[in-house]
C-alpha cells in the first residue's frame, strides 16, 4: 500500500504538510494543497477514515440539521455547505426536522448526542436555550445560518432591509401605492423572519413620506397559492387598487403576477411586482427581486464552520442581554452565559426584470 512518505516525495513537502493537506485541518498555501492532492491521485493514496478517526479523535463529519428540504432555499444552502465541506474532506450527515416537534427533540436529544459528528450546521433554525445548551455540551464547534443564536456564530442577511432595497426601488419609479404580500402570524417563527420584512417595507414608506395603510396589507404562507390569493384579495377592488405590491418572497410575487394576469392585467404598465429571493424561475417570469444565493450562504457558513475546526476563529465573548427595539422589532436571541452571535451579514442583491416600471400617468 502506498504511505504518505511517498506521497509527501512525490509533491516534494514534509509528511505534516501532507496531511495537512489532506485532513483540511490547519494552513496549507493552495498550490502546494494542490500538489499534495494530486500526488497522492497519482500514486492511489487514500486517507483510511477508521484510522484518521483514531489519531484525531475526530470522525470528519458534520452534522446539518435543517427545518425541512422541500423548500427550494432550503436544498441550495445545503448544496452549497456539502461542496465546502467536501473540498475539505468532511463528510455530511443531514438531520431533517419536518416530522415535528418529536423529530425536533430526537435530534437534539439523541442523535446529535451520540458523538458521530465534529460539528454541528444548523440552518433556518432558532434554537431553544435548551437545545443551544445540549449543542454546547458535545464541545464542538456550532454555527448558524439565517439569524442570531445563543452563543453561536451565525451568518444571515438583513431580511429588513433586502425587503427595504426592493420597496424602494417601486419608490424610485414613482409608485407610492404599494402593496405588501408576507407571511401571516401563524408562520412569524424562527428569528421573526416575516415581521422583519414587513418591517422594511413599511422603513421605506416612512422614510419616503408615504402613508402605510393596512388595507393593501394581506397575510400569506409563502406559497404560489397564498400569494395569488392575497394578490386577487388587493387588485379585486379597482377604485382602491395599488399601482405595484411588494411580495415577501419570489414564489408569493410570482403568485401576484399570475392572480393579476387572471384579471386581466398588464405586468408592469397596470401593475409592477418585485420579490426576494432569487430563485430561479424568476427570471422565467421576468420577476424584478432581491437575490439572496442560498448556495453561496451555505459556502460561507460551511467555510466559517471548517475555520473553527482548524482552529482560526476564536470563540465569542460573553453576551449582554437582549433589548427590545424602540420599534417592537423582535430582540435577537442572546444566552447570559454564551455569547453573543458573531453574526456576520451576508450580501444581496437587486435584479431589476420586467415586472417593474413606473406607473401609468
Amino acid at each position: 500500500m502506498v504511505g504518505i512518505d511517498e506521497v509527501a516525495e512525490r509533491a516534494r513537502v514534509s509528511t505534516a504538510t501532507v496531511s495537512r493537506a489532506l485532513s483540511g485541518r490547519g494552513y496549507v498555501a493552495e498550490g502546494t494543497r494542490a500538489r499534495v492532492h494530486e500526488a497522492a491521485r497519482e500514486l492511489g493514496y487514500v486517507v483510511s477514515a477508521g484510522a484518521s478517526a483514531l489519531a484525531s479523535g475526530r470522525t470528519r463529519n458534520v452534522g446539518v440539521v435543517v427545518p425541512f428540504l422541500s423548500h427550494w432555499f432550503f436544498a441550495a444552502v445545503v448544496e452549497g455547505a456539502q461542496s465546502a465541506l467536501q473540498e475539505h474532506g468532511y463528510d455530511l450527515t443531514l438531520y431533517n426536522l419536518s416530522g415535528g416537534a418529536d423529530a425536533r427533540a430526537r435530534v437534539f436529544d439523541d442523535l446529535l448526542l451520540r458523538q458521530r459528528v465534529d460539528a454541528v450546521l444548523a440552518i433556518g433554525l432558532e434554537l431553544t436555550p435548551e437545545e443551544a445548551g445540549r449543542l454546547h455540551s458535545l464541545r464542538k464547534p456550532v454555527v448558524g445560518l439565517g439569524g442570531p443564536l445563543p452563543g453561536v456564530p451565525a451568518l444571515g442577511i438583513d431580511d429588513r432591509a433586502a425587503v427595504r432595497l426592493a420597496t424602494e426601488h417601486l419608490i424610485s419609479l414613482g409608485h407610492e401605492r404599494i402593496g405588501y404580500i408576507g407571511g401571516s402570524a401563524d408562520f412569524d417563527l424562527d428569528f421573526h423572519l416575516p415581521t422583519m420584512r414587513q418591517l422594511g417595507y413599511r422603513d421605506a414608506l416612512t422614510e419616503a413620506g408615504i402613508e402605510i395603510d393596512p388595507k393593501i396589507e394581506r397575510g400569506a404562507d409563502f406559497t404560489l397559492r397564498g400569494g395569488n390569493d392575497a394578490a386577487k384579495q388587493l387588485l379585486g377592488a379597482p377604485r382602491n387598487r395599488p399601482t405595484a405590491i411588494v411580495a415577501a418572497s419570489d414564489v408569493m410575487a410570482i403568485g401576484a403576477i399570475l392572480a393579476a394576469r387572471e384579471l386581466g392585467l398588464n405586468i408592469p404598465s397596470d401593475l409592477s411586482v418585485t420579490g426576494l429571493d432569487g430563485i430561479p424561475d424568476g427570471e422565467f417570469f421576468g420577476l424584478t427581486t432581491v437575490a439572496q444565493y442560498p448556495a453561496e450562504q451555505g459556502r460561507h457558513v460551511a467555510q466559517l464552520l471548517i475555520d473553527r475546526l482548524a482552529g482560526l476563529v476564536e470563540d465569542s465573548a460573553p453576551a449582554a442581554a437582549s433589548v427590545r427595539s424602540e420599534d417592537g422589532a423582535p430582540p435577537a436571541t442572546t444566552s447570559p452565559t454564551a455569547g453573543p452571535a458573531l453574526a456576520r451579514e451576508l450580501p444581496v442583491e437587486l435584479i431589476v426584470r420586467e415586472s417593474t416600471a413606473r406607473p401609468r400617468p
